[in-house]
């Protein structure tokens, strides 16, 4: 058989298998799994244990990274320290509305910016916000919509960019200079999102915001909040500043030194194999996702499928994809999560190398981009757990309308990065 009719026999394979198991109800890990081995069976005639293997051991290190961040943001959290800094924000700004949105954008923003997750936003700081920003006056819907595309921001936000990562990955970038674009964008769409949906209202109610939140542990202070944070910046800086002094920690390294900091601040004791355990527990979606989006992209790769979407993509002319990725991406984040980054996100990071783009800019936009369609079906994820968290009883397709003008304004700055990749080239720091 002709190679890309063969290709493309796979990839129908690919799509009728992941359609019917959808049909069956299967989760999507199930469903991109058994795509994935319907893949190999066809190229292959058996099932190849040591591809399946290989490919679920492909974004091991990227696990680790988000694993180790959750579990340092869940200590945090059980250490009262979270809402400390949520009640201490309200107590000293309630009088200033602007401030005061100002600074819980800051909060929302930190979680996803050092897990890579926006369900980390929506689970760990998403309810205590959103208590905040009821009593500010803004309604249930644009309360929800604000938590959602802050933590798509937060997800975006830097260090930790789990599509930029997986997409560098694959096309043999280092994950270096991204800390710039990242932000800029990132802090360009939460800010636009809190000042548009919740630019209207009233200052805080101070006395009923402070009833409904949680009390933090006697004994809870700045310092102890901040300290851990401090170390983990340190430690992120130190190698860049002294490269050949400092040895190479990593960053789970780095987030459980920065963990055991924030266990030795807490005011109270700790059940830490407790929080282990129901940090683990919270990510093994998101960590089978990444272990089957591993195994599909092998099975793509060595049929040939893979290279045939990335043939496509390359041959596009660029205004094509300058006019359609902002419509793209988030719809393909919708249907297959962080699949997408390694599927789509590697042609294009060669196709925009090819055409002479800054590659680190227009992969950071891109980054941007996808997280945006964390709230389409038929996945969904955070976009839901965003309107669970937060007892949103209206239709989804309200809250979904609410998300709309912020979310094309993100999608509108990040295709201009795209396009003007190479004027914004200082934003690149090694």
């Amino acid at each position: 058989m002709d190679m890309y009719a063969h290709a493309t026999l796979i990839l129908v394979v690919i799509a009728a298998t992941f359609t019917v198991a959808k049909l069956f109800k299967l989760s999507i890990e199930l469903s991109m799994f058994a795509a994935a081995i319907a893949a190999f069976v066809v190229h292959t005639g058996n099932l190849p244990i040591r591809h399946i293997v290989e490919g679920a051991f492909t974004y091991y290190d990227v696990c680790l990274i988000f694993i180790t961040a959750t579990f340092f943001m869940s200590v945090l959290k059980e250490s009262g320290g979270i809402v400390y800094m949520v009640r201490s924000i309200v107590k000293s700004f309630h009088k200033h509305r602007l401030l005061c949105l100002l600074l819980l954008t800051v909060v929302l923003l930190i979680p996803g910016a050092l897990t890579g997750s926006g369900a980390a936003t929506v689970l760990t700081v998403g309810t205590l916000v959103g208590t905040v920003l009821t009593y500010m006056g803004i309604s249930k819907k644009k309360t929800a919509a604000i938590i959602f595309l802050c933590a798509a921001m937060s997800a975006a936000a830097p260090p930790i960019n789990l599509w930029a990562m997986m997409a560098a990955a694959g096309s043999n970038m280092p994950y270096v200079g991204f800390m710039g674009p990242l932000l800029v964008l990132s802090v360009l769409g939460a800010l636009f999102t809190m000042f548009y949906l919740g630019g209207k209202g009233k200052v805080v109610d101070l006395d009923k915001t402070l009833r409904e939140l949680p009390e933090p542990p006697e004994g809870m202070n700045w310092f102890r909040v901040g300290l851990p944070f401090a170390v983990l910046f340190l430690l992120i800086i130190a190698g860049r500043v002294w490269p050949f002094d400092m040895p190479i920690l990593g960053l789970p390294l780095m987030f459980v030194i920065s963990a055991v900091v924030a266990i030795l601040m807490s005011p109270k004791k700790l059940k830490i194999f407790a929080i282990a355990e129901e940090t683990i527990h919270s990510l093994i979606p998101l960590v089978g996702i990444m272990i089957v989006v591993g195994v599909l992209i092998q099975s793509m790769a060595l049929s040939g499928a893979r290279g045939l979407i990335s043939l496509g993509v390359v041959t596009l002319p660029l205004w094509v994809l300058f006019g359609t990725l902002w419509v793209i991406l988030p719809v393909s984040e919708g249907l297959l999560q962080y699949a997408v980054a390694p599927l789509l996100g590697v042609p294009l990071v060669f196709l925009f190398n090819m055409k002479a783009m800054n590659p680190i800019i227009a992969l950071s936009a891109m980054a941007v981009m996808w997280p945006v369609g964390d709230s389409l079906p038929p996945t969904a994820v955070v976009g839901r757990a965003t309107v669970m968290e937060l007892e949103f009883k209206g239709r989804y397709t309200e809250f979904l309308k609410a998300c709309i003008v912020p979310s094309l304004f993100i999608l509108l700055v990040c295709t201009l990065f795209l396009i003007f990749s190479n004027q914004l080239s200082f934003l690149v720091a090694g």
